[in-house]
């Protein structure tokens, strides 16, 4: 049997896209018939998103839905497949979605499952929506007849998650606010007020400090040169970004990162922990360990972090534990090693996992609050520093010339 997509419409004249399974097209196009759909357009499918009949050609038809769009459908379907049927729950969250992409992912995941696949493989239709490790806790769920308890597994991972990226959001939201305005009020300074002062010295006939004549030739620069100085940081920012393009330089960059004395714990903190609940929950799942860690392995974005986790799933392949692998890599906590051998003894790894991932994650908003703490006024100091200098620059020869003004009184 092929699988057909097609483009119908129902009897009411509303437009109706899919895909269906049938020994042919025209055993598709009947099975269709019996549907009370006249179809206009079929062509069996090229893969799960691919096809240009699944797609409206527009861009808002196309976006995914984002952390928060697909946490809030996990939870809602988590609740509604335990009081309803599955078509009727995603047909229930779909209608009363307000943004009109998020209609037609969930309006593609509900086609798929009424032509009779299972959940994972409907999810399948819209893989930038559904990762791969989602969709694969779905199918252990699907397998062994606990989706609902998968599903709110899933829902509390992604909840977590949502969680810990907030926090480090808003960590670092005033920092940055702070040092960009700062940025602004001393180049403000030194491009309008710097100027305006030094023409007062102009005819004064004196030897101008060092100080100011330093402040001085830095305003000119950055009165008369700020294109080049802005081009020069844009072409920087693009040869490293094509920089990192190479596997090698990126895989030399993420190493230094993580020797970064706070942002390298930090990092590697965020890491274990996200690891740690992860696989709690595709262990709790029932899910193969092996494939949990392959799954979570695609996820990371550091290249030295990536390197790690898949040679601890290498070892786990070759029949080794994980904590043992955890402990080898090199990178990661001691807790998570200890809690992750004591789970492997006791039978309970998954209860110990997430105990290792409650633990990091509380080190983490400790960790973050004491840096913060420590950042925000370095910056203001730093930045009150620099602005003093300005100042001083311009009072300098102000006090050279009432000084020069007493002695010749």
């Amino acid at each position: 049997m092929s699988d057909f997509d097609y483009l119908a419409l129902d009897t009411a004249g509303r437009e109706k896209r899919g895909s269906v399974r049938a020994d042919n097209a025209d055993a598709a196009r009947a099975l269709l018939g019996n549907r009370r759909l006249y179809v206009v357009r079929m062509e069996p499918s090229t893969g799960a998103s691919a096809s240009p009949l699944l797609s409206r050609g527009s861009f808002r038809f196309r976006r995914r839905l984002s952390s928060k769009q697909l946490t809030l459908f996990t939870r809602q379907l988590a609740t509604l497949v335990t009081v309803s049927p599955l078509e009727e729950s995603l047909r229930t969250i779909a209608r009363q979605s307000e943004q009109e992409h998020v209609r037609r992912v969930l309006d593609a995941v509900h086609t798929a499952v009424v032509e009779g696949r299972r959940l994972s493989e409907a999810m399948g239709r819209e893989p930038s929506s559904f990762p791969p490790l989602y969709r694969a806790m779905v199918s252990a769920g699907e397998g062994s007849g606990t989706l609902p308890q998968i599903l709110a597994r899933l829902a509390d991972l992604q909840e977590r998650q949502a969680e810990v990226r907030g926090k480090v959001m808003s960590a670092l939201a005033y920092p940055v606010i702070l040092s960009i305005v700062a940025t602004f009020v001393v180049f403000a300074l030194m491009v309008f007020v710097v100027p305006k002062v030094v023409e007062q010295f102009e005819d004064v006939g004196q030897a101008l400090p060092l100080l100011t004549r330093i402040v001085i030739g830095l305003s000119n620069f950055l009165g008369n040169w700020w294109w080049l100085l802005l081009a020069a940081i844009v072409g920087l920012i693009l040869l490293f970004a094509r920089a990192m393009r190479d596997e090698r330089f990126r895989m030399s960059v993420d190493r230094r990162l993580l020797k970064i004395p706070l942002l390298g714990r930090l990092m590697r903190d965020l890491h274990a922990a996200r690891m740690a609940r992860t696989l709690s929950t595709m262990v709790a799942s029932r899910l193969p360990l092996l494939e949990g860690l392959k799954l979570t392995t695609q996820t990371v974005h550091n290249r030295a972090l990536r390197a790690a986790s898949a040679d601890i799933t290498e070892a786990i392949r070759t029949g080794g534990s994980l904590s043992v692998a955890l402990r080898r890599a090199g990178i990661f906590p001691p807790l998570l090693v200890y809690l992750a051998a004591s789970g492997e003894a006791s039978g309970k790894l998954d209860i110990m996992l997430e105990r290792a991932a409650d633990y990091l994650e509380r080190e983490f908003d400790g960790f973050t609050a004491t840096a913060l703490s420590l950042l925000e006024p370095a910056i203001i100091i730093v930045m009150g520093m620099i602005v003093a200098l300005i100042v001083l620059s311009i009072l300098l020869p102000i006090l050279q010339l009432d000084t020069l003004a007493g002695g010749i009184g």
